[in-house]
């Protein structure tokens, strides 16, 4: 049975190293792996997008599994899941909530959206109205949404994973600037090789994987497992790393909007977990720079080019060049 006790949260805390941080983690990738396979590194960035209190951006073609990774991270850590359908007539109240008047009452009482879960799959997110993907944004930065003049905490943990189709795909609209800006990264599932197409075929004729998924964490332990990352050392060398990086970004001549400092704190905060998924107490430049893509590439607006030089002046290539620019500290370890 689960200690509910309040100082249960802490003593398991105390407890915790990097070894039993990894292993429990490494629980959790093995559960999502069941569902997701031949995918490791979606796998591993959702729970580093989950333990960093951040959020996933997942962009590909429909049908590689995007809904299905969200739903199985949240079986395994016994979450709640809602799975919001974007569609150019959903409106702002059906993520949020709305106020209803309650005529017995005589009062109006508030109704949540399908923002209040552990796990929110906002699918499609590019195929709604701009006004309703705003609605997100609120829920996202400050874990709450404000409705009437009154806020409403969201559950935590709290993760939203949003799907979005290519833009050169029909009905969609370009996330703003400060949408991009909210996800913590973005990554691409792209097509299962052949043999974990094959496997897949003959395990879902007859049963769905998610039925077979057992809890490995409560949300409790998820938290636990959130604040001790947040405790993972970074030496003042690999903030300046950090930094560096996010500054090249904006003096890039080939970019036109560099890195905010949300994107640079998001860096740091993701490496750490990062860190503590490979069993290490502390971040080294290698887990800055594994990131910089995934972190840094939504945020980015290039310089217009065109013809052959678009490839070489792509922002995951550019952002490969900065890091193979930027100096890298020699002494990270504390």
């Amino acid at each position: 049975m689960t200690d509910t006790r309040p100082d249960a949260a802490l003593r398991t805390d105390a407890q915790m190293n990097a070894e039993s941080f990894a292993e429990l983690t490494g629980a959790v990738a093995d559960a999502v792996s069941t569902v997701i396979d031949g995918k490791p590194a979606a796998v591993r960035a959702a729970l580093v997008a989950l333990l960093a209190e951040g959020h996933l951006l997942i962009e590909d073609v429909p049908g590689v599994g995007k809904t299905m990774l969200a739903r199985a991270l949240a079986a395994s850590i016994h979450g709640t899941v809602r799975r919001i359908q974007f569609t150019p007539d959903l409106l702002p109240g059906d993520v949020t909530g709305v106020s209803v008047f309650d005529p017995v009452a005589r009062e109006f009482e508030f109704k949540p959206g399908a923002v209040f879960a552990h796990v929110v799959i906002a699918d499609e997110i590019n195929r709604s109205s701009p006004k309703t993907q705003s609605a997100l944004l609120e829920a996202m930065e400050e874990r709450q949404v404000t409705v009437d003049g009154h806020s409403h905490p969201l559950p935590a943990p709290f993760l939203v994973v949003a799907t979005q189709n290519p833009l050169d795909m029909e009905g969609t609209y370009a996330l703003p600037e400060a949408q991009r800006d909210r996800f913590m990264m973005r990554i691409s599932m792209g097509y299962p090789d052949a043999a974990a197409e094959t496997l897949m075929l003959r395990q879902r004729e007859t049963e769905n994987p998610l039925q077979k998924i057992r809890p490995v964490l409560t949300a409790q332990r998820v938290l636990d497992l959130i604040a001790w990352a947040r405790r993972i050392h970074v030496s003042p060398a690999v903030e300046e790393y950090a930094v560096g990086l996010a500054h090249a970004t904006r003096v890039h001549a080939d970019l036109r909007l560099g890195a905010s400092p949300r994107a640079t704190l998001q860096l740091v905060r993701a490496a750490k977990v990062w860190a503590a998924l490979d069993g290490r107490s502390f971040v080294i430049p290698d887990d800055i720079a594994s990131l910089v893509v995934p972190v840094f590439a939504h945020r980015l607006i290039p310089n217009r080019v065109s013809g052959a030089r678009a490839d070489a002046h792509s922002v995951p290539a550019i952002l490969e060049r900065i890091v193979g620019s930027v100096r890298v500290p020699l002494a990270a370890r504390p």
